[in-house]
């Protein structure tokens, strides 16, 4: 059993687990955030996707214990007051999600992808770094609008903001 403690979603959390504890089944089974989804547990689908210390991961790929002491986001700890993360405003806005299975790991993917390009994407950047992410529903067109729409209203945000 190892302990581990880390930020999720900005709150100090702690817990016993056993060594093999895979960071997505700490945060459904220990913490409740079944928004992050298990989808094949060989990090082929991205549908685990969360922020470590401000970085998109896998979190079917790494260890509980692997993230201790670290700062961890999931997709419930995007919005802000009760307000959509502007990326989640983007996929409802424009049709980025049909079962919503991919949804959250798509989301935080793309949060990662715009922080990491913030002059603005191109389609052809948002479709090759989706190779990680599958989705089965939407062909992803309408994701690679959301995440367009999104990143233009970000990088103009932060424009205004300079």
């Amino acid at each position: 059993m190892s302990k581990v403690e880390m930020m999720v979603n900005g709150r100090k959390v702690a817990g016993e687990v056993e060594d093999r504890t895979l960071l997505v089944h700490f945060l459904r089974e220990n913490l409740g955030m079944t928004g992050t989804h298990v989808g094949c547990d060989t990090s082929q689908c991205g549908a685990c996707v969360v922020h470590l210390d401000g970085k998109a991961v896998k979190s079917c790929s790494m260890l509980a214990a692997q993230a201790s002491g670290s700062d961890v986001i999931t997709i419930e700890g995007l919005a802000a007051g009760g307000e959509l993360h502007p990326v989640q405003a983007a996929f409802k806005e424009h049709h980025g999600l049909q079962c919503g299975f991919c949804t959250p790991g798509m989301i935080m993917a793309a949060v990662d992808m715009i922080n990491r390009h913030p002059g603005g994407l191109d389609e052809k950047t948002v479709r090759a770094e989706l190779e990680g992410n599958i989705c089965r529903c939407t062909g992803y067109h309408n994701i690679v609008k959301a995440i367009l729409a999104a990143s233009g209203q970000m990088s103009a945000g932060a424009a205004r903001a300079a």
